[in-house]
C-alpha cells in the first residue's frame, strides 16, 4: 500500500498526479516505513531520497504521458509517426538536394556524363543527373545538376558556376533555372500528407485531388481549388474558366501529375493552367488506341519574398549575426520545429506573416533580441517602371547602374530591392540581393539613374519592381511559389 497517488485515465485521457502530490506520498510511506518522527526537510537525507524517489516516480508518469500522445496522428513524432504512416503505406520523404537546370555550351558532339561536376562561387558541389551530348556543330544542351548534400541552399547567381571536372571539349556551365531543394519531412508536414492521402481514397473531391498529387514523388506542394459557378471567377488572383478545377503544382513529373489528377477528378469539369499533358485512359477495358483527355494544370512563377529585421545592437552581437538569420530565416521558410515554435512552410497560395518567422530569429540566442521584422514581394510593389541595366557605376567599385526610363507607379527608394518584370531568375533577370543604393541623377524617386548594389546587364524591359520589406505580411497568389535567397534578407542593428 501506498500514499503515491496513482495516475487515473478519464474523459481527457491519461492524468498524472502533481509533482508536489507525489513528494507528499513519498514522504508519508517513509514516515510509515520508518515509525515516524523523520524531519521531513529537503536538506536532510530522508528529504533527500523522498525528494529522488519522487522525482523518478514523475519522470515515469511524463515518459507515459509523451508516449499515450504518440498514439494520436496529431501529435506522433518520429519513430512512432513512421509506424502511424507505415499503416498507410506512407513513409517519410527524404532531404532533396538543390536541383539546377545547366546549359553546357562546347564542341559539337561532345558527351556530358552522368555525374559530371560542377561548382558554384559558394563551394556546393552539383553533379549531372542525366547524360547529355552536344548538338553536332556546337552549341548547348540543357541537362540537370543536383548538389551533393540534400537540403535547401539558395540558387546559386547567374554567372557563377564552373566546371569543376574537366571534360575535353566541355566550355562553359550556365544557370537556367533551378528549384530549392528540402529538409527532411517535418512532422507537421508529414501529418498533412498522411490526412491527405485518407482523402486521396475518395472521387471528385478537392482533397482527393490534391491526396493524389501530394502523392506523386518529387512534388514537394500543391494547391486545389474549383469555380463551381458558370461564370469566370477570381480565386487567390488567378481567373478560373467556369465550371473548373484548377491545381498548382511543384514538382515532380508532368505526366505522373495529370494521371492523379484525372484519376480523382470529377467527370466532365474543365481545367486551368499553364501545362497541358495528355492522359490515356488504359483502365477500362478499352483496346489500343486508348482514349486519350487533355489535362491541364498550373506549374506556379516563382515569387521573390524579402524580410528586414531589425534587433537590438549590444556587445553580444557577433559579427557573423547576418549569416546566422539568413540561414534560420531560410531554414524556416521550409518549415519546421524552432524551440517549441512549429513554422509551416512557406506554400503555394499562403499567407506568409512576418512575426511567424520572429521565434526563429530570437530562438539563436539571447542576443537576437528582435525589434522589428518584416517582409515584402512584388505583389506589393513600392514601385513599377520600365528601365535597362548597363554597368558598373564608374565613382564607386562593384556598384551596378540602373537607368529608369518611365514610372508606372509608386516611387523608388534607396534600399529598395530589385525584381525583374519578364522573370525572377536567369536571363534578364536581377541578381540576388540587389538594391537601390542611392539615386544618381532625374527627378527624386522617379525616372533617371540610380547605383544599385550588384552589377546587372540586361536591356530595358517593363515592370520591373522596386520593393520594399516593409508589410506585415505577404499573401502569395494561387499561381505563384515563394521562394527566399539569402541575399534578400537585410539586417540593421538599433
Amino acid at each position: 500500500m501506498t500514499n503515491v497517488p496513482t495516475v487515473t485515465f478519464g474523459p481527457l485521457g491519461f492524468q498524472a498526479p502533481t509533482d508536489e502530490a507525489i513528494l507528499a506520498g513519498v514522504l508519508a510511506d517513509l514516515q510509515s516505513a520508518f515509525g515516524g518522527n523523520l524531519n521531513p526537510a529537503l536538506n536532510t537525507p530522508q528529504g533527500q531520497l523522498a525528494t529522488s524517489m519522487a522525482a523518478i516516480i514523475s519522470q515515469a508518469d511524463q515518459d507515459f504521458l509523451y508516449y499515450t500522445t504518440q498514439t494520436n496522428p496529431a501529435f506522433a513524432q518520429g519513430r512512432m509517426q513512421d509506424a502511424i504512416g507505415a499503416i498507410y503505406f506512407m513513409t517519410r520523404n527524404p532531404a532533396e538536394p538543390t536541383v539546377l537546370q545547366i546549359s553546357c555550351s562546347g564542341g559539337g558532339g561532345v558527351p556530358i556524363p552522368l555525374n559530371a561536376l560542377i561548382q558554384d562561387n559558394a563551394g556546393n558541389t552539383y553533379a549531372c543527373t542525366g547524360l547529355g551530348v552536344i548538338p553536332a556543330g556546337g552549341g548547348s544542351v540543357v541537362l540537370s545538376f543536383a548538389n551533393l548534400v540534400p537540403g535547401p541552399i539558395a540558387i546559386p547567381e547567374e554567372g557563377s558556376l564552373t566546371i569543376y571536372q574537366a571534360i575535353p571539349g566541355w566550355d562553359s556551365a550556365s544557370l537556367v533555372s533551378g528549384v530549392v531543394g528540402v529538409n527532411t519531412e517535418s512532422q507537421s508536414a508529414f501529418e498533412s500528407r498522411r490526412a491527405a492521402s485518407v482523402a486521396g481514397n475518395s472521387l471528385g473531391s478537392l482533397p482527393s485531388i490534391r491526396g493524389a498529387v501530394l502523392a506523386v514523388p518529387g512534388v514537394l506542394d500543391a494547391y486545389v481549388t474549383e469555380n463551381t459557378s458558370s461564370g469566370t471567377a477570381t480565386i487567390g488572383g488567378v481567373n478560373l474558366v467556369p465550371n473548373s478545377v484548377y491545381v498548382a503544382v511543384s514538382g515532380g513529373s508532368a505526366s505522373a501529375i495529370a494521371q492523379a489528377i484525372w484519376s480523382k477528378k470529377a467527370p466532365g469539369c474543365a481545367y486551368n493552367g499553364n501545362t497541358t499533358v495528355v492522359v490515356y485512359d488504359t483502365n477500362s477495358g478499352y483496346s489500343p488506341p486508348y482514349p486519350s483527355y487533355n489535362v491541364t494544370f498550373q506549374i506556379p512563377s516563382a515569387l521573390p519574398i524579402f524580410f528586414t529585421v531589425n534587433i537590438k545592437n549590444s556587445s553580444a552581437v557577433p559579427s557573423n549575426a547576418l549569416a546566422q538569420i539568413q540561414t534560420t530565416l531560410q531554414a524556416a521558410f521550409a518549415g519546421g520545429t524552432f524551440g517549441s515554435t512549429t513554422i509551416n512552410k512557406a506554400s503555394i497560395g499562403a499567407t506568409l506573416y512576418a512575426t511567424q518567422y520572429v521565434p526563429a530569429v530570437t530562438g539563436l540566442g539571447s542576443w537576437a533580441s528582435v525589434i522589428s521584422l518584416q517582409i515584402g514581394s512584388p505583389n506589393t510593389p513600392a514601385a513599377v517602371f520600365t528601365g535597362s541595366c548597363g554597368g558598373s557605376n564608374a565613382s564607386s567599385a562593384g556598384l551596378g547602374v540602373l537607368s529608369v526610363s518611365s514610372m508606372t507607379s509608386g516611387t523608388i527608394g534607396a534600399g529598395d530591392w530589385l525584381v525583374s518584370g519578364t522573370a525572377f531568375s536567369g536571363t534578364g533577370a536581377f541578381l540576388p540581393g540587389t538594391q537601390i543604393v542611392v539615386q544618381l541623377s532625374g527627378t527624386t524617386g522617379q525616372t533617371g539613374t540610380y547605383s544599385v548594389s550588384i552589377v546587372n546587364q540586361f536591356p530595358s524591359q517593363s515592370g520591373i519592381s522596386a520593393v520594399t520589406a516593409n508589410q506585415n505580411f505577404v499573401s502569395v497568389q494561387i499561381n505563384q511559389e515563394p521562394v527566399l535567397s539569402p541575399l534578400d534578407i537585410s539586417l540593421t542593428l538599433t
